[in-house]
């Protein structure tokens, strides 16, 4: 899923002025999130708050440096102390979406997206991330729906195809979902070909782990291919109903092949949601 939105700070730079001698702290918050030094972030944003507290871009800052620092319950809290501020702050509920995805709480994830594309309707193409959410919510017509308006700005992406049969699965069946899976020719990251075929019933798991086998191990592009062989198998498995496969590739997914990716997020709250279960 390489496309996205709203992932970078252009629009928090975009509130602050030209940097001065007198700068705010909601510029100093901006500034050191731009730096990626995100616990001067914190201390900042959290000035900003104290200086003005009715200004929601304050609390929004400190959300995002509390979801750069993996502090999502926290990120929520900032979040939500936004959007009571300005109820119609697009960004603050898409960055708690995302906040209450890594928790595992999918139904509370999915509507924050859904609020996103009810202030933003020019960005509901671009956000598969709400589809993951609607299917891990359990509204697997509305992730059809998703993946499918995805597909018109995104049309070679094996990920969107996947995730628009896994929900299709659930609606329709294996068999018609199968036949209905999105057809992608040009996907040219490992083991993406490979899983394209898998979900279209004409390889194996195995083949799918061996493809990715063939990147160095040692490489970044080695880990990566692990992950994602180990993370669409899993869900190829969950999909025909194997919770023991399930949880073994998932588990080599998140555990061993870590990436700096938001799909990495999503493994790792499919993993904890399925722990929670048993």
């Amino acid at each position: 899923m390489p496309r996205t939105w709203v992932t970078g700070l252009a629009v928090v730079l975009a509130w602050v002025e030209p940097m001065r001698a007198d700068e705010s702290p909601l510029d100093l918050a901006a500034k050191a999130l731009d730096k990626q030094d995100y616990e001067a972030a914190v201390k900042h944003a959290a000035a900003a708050i104290k200086a003005d507290p009715k200004n929601p871009k304050g609390p929004y800052l400190l959300g995002v440096a509390q979801l750069r620092l993996r502090k999502d319950a926290a990120a929520v809290d900032a979040f939500s102390e936004a959007i009571a501020l300005d109820g119609k702050f697009a960004a603050a509920y898409d960055r708690r979406g995302d906040a209450n995805l890594r928790l595992g709480k999918f139904k509370e994830s999915a509507a924050d997206f859904d609020k996103v594309i009810e202030l933003e309707p020019k960005v509901t193409p671009e956000h598969w991330r709400r589809g993951i959410a609607l299917y891990y919510a359990g509204r697997y017509e509305d992730g059809v729906k998703q993946f499918e308006t995805h597909k018109t700005v995104n049309p070679q992406d094996v990920e969107n195809a996947v995730w628009h049969y896994l929900c299709n699965n659930r609606v329709v069946g294996r068999d018609k979902a199968r036949k209905e899976l999105i057809e992608v020719t040009r996907d040219g990251r490992v083991p993406m070909a490979e899983v394209q075929k898998l979900f279209a019933g004409k390889l194996k798991p195995a083949d799918v782990l061996a493809a990715a086998d063939k990147t160095d191990a040692k490489t970044d592009a080695g880990t990566e291919a692990r992950f994602y062989a180990n993370l669409y198998v899993a869900l190829y498995y969950e999909a025909e109903g194997d919770a023991a496969k399930v949880k073994e590739h998932l588990s080599t997914a998140v555990e061993r092949h870590k990436i700096g990716h938001y799909m990495w997020d999503v493994g790792a709250a499919h993993l904890k949601a399925a722990a929670a279960r048993k």
